[in-house]
């Protein structure tokens, strides 16, 4: 019975999905919506084979910055959650500052770093680390601190050090936690990137937009915008198959938990 309500969870929101690219093809088709203001989905996805070649460099680059920013967000969330798990002194002075940079817009910061760093590659890095850093950071420091602590005394009684007790225990079962943060700061990724090429640059997709934005090529827009969601989703799916390898067990029990 769990397994049907699972499958039917998954083909209701596919099915209506599809109805409304549906719907929107035919108000393209019937003409009720020009097509210079809402391109069919028919239209994008041509648009979008044509152009690809010609924005494959504009592709490469936005990929780069998002993978480069978050790479360092992950580092440096990984060791400043370490950190805070730890001391509590450095937990009360940061934490409240990482919630409170949440409440600036990137969009915002990022014409203060093109003044900083130029237009180049580095402004853009930054905003991904922006983005992603707090998700991942949060997440890991929460699951550290849910570890079972009879596991951590258990150790203790044993004499295994902290970072025994680290190694075994705690990041071990951090683990679910920490990857969640990593699905949501890869698609956030992406997004970094887009904004800090909006505000200047020479290559990647954001600069593309803002050209054909210009041109009022509503199709070429949307084509990119695909694209955008595409290589979020690539992201997402990549990291899910990583925590699939990594954290196997997991894996098992929400299978366990599904087909009972």
């Amino acid at each position: 019975m769990k397994k049907y309500i699972n499958t039917e969870s998954k083909l209701i929101p596919a099915a209506f999905q599809v109805l409304l690219i549906m719907l929107w093809q035919f108000l393209a088709d019937s003409g009720s919506i020009p097509k210079y203001i809402l391109p069919s989905p028919k239209d994008i996805v041509v648009t979008l084979f044509n152009i690809l070649p010609s924005i494959r460099g504009h592709l490469y680059t936005t990929l780069q910055e998002a993978l480069i920013g978050f790479a360092i967000a992950v580092a440096l969330s990984v060791v400043i959650a370490v950190l805070m798990d730890n001391y509590s002194i450095i937990r009360k002075s940061l934490y409240p500052m990482l919630v409170v940079s949440q409440t600036i817009p990137v969009i915002a910061l990022a014409p203060l770093f093109m003044v900083w760093f130029g237009f180049g590659i580095t402004p853009k890095i930054v905003a991904v680390v922006l983005v992603c850093f707090f998700p991942v950071a949060v997440s890991l420091l929460d699951g550290l601190e849910s570890v079972d602590r009879d596991m951590i005394n258990l150790l203790k009684s044993m004499g295994a050090s902290k970072f025994q007790i680290f190694r075994y225990v705690k990041f071990p079962g951090a683990l679910t936690g920490f990857f969640s943060g990593l699905r949501i700061a890869a698609t956030y990724s992406i997004m970094g990137a887009i904004i800090g090429e909006w505000l200047g640059g020479e290559k990647g997709l954001g600069v593309y937009m803002i050209r054909v934005k210009h041109s009022f090529a509503l199709d070429k827009m949307f084509a990119a915008i695909l694209i955008i969601v595409l290589l979020s989703m690539a992201l997402f799916g990549l990291i899910y198959i990583i925590q699939r390898l990594v954290t196997p067990w997991d894996v098992k029990d929400k299978f366990k938990g599904e087909t009972e």
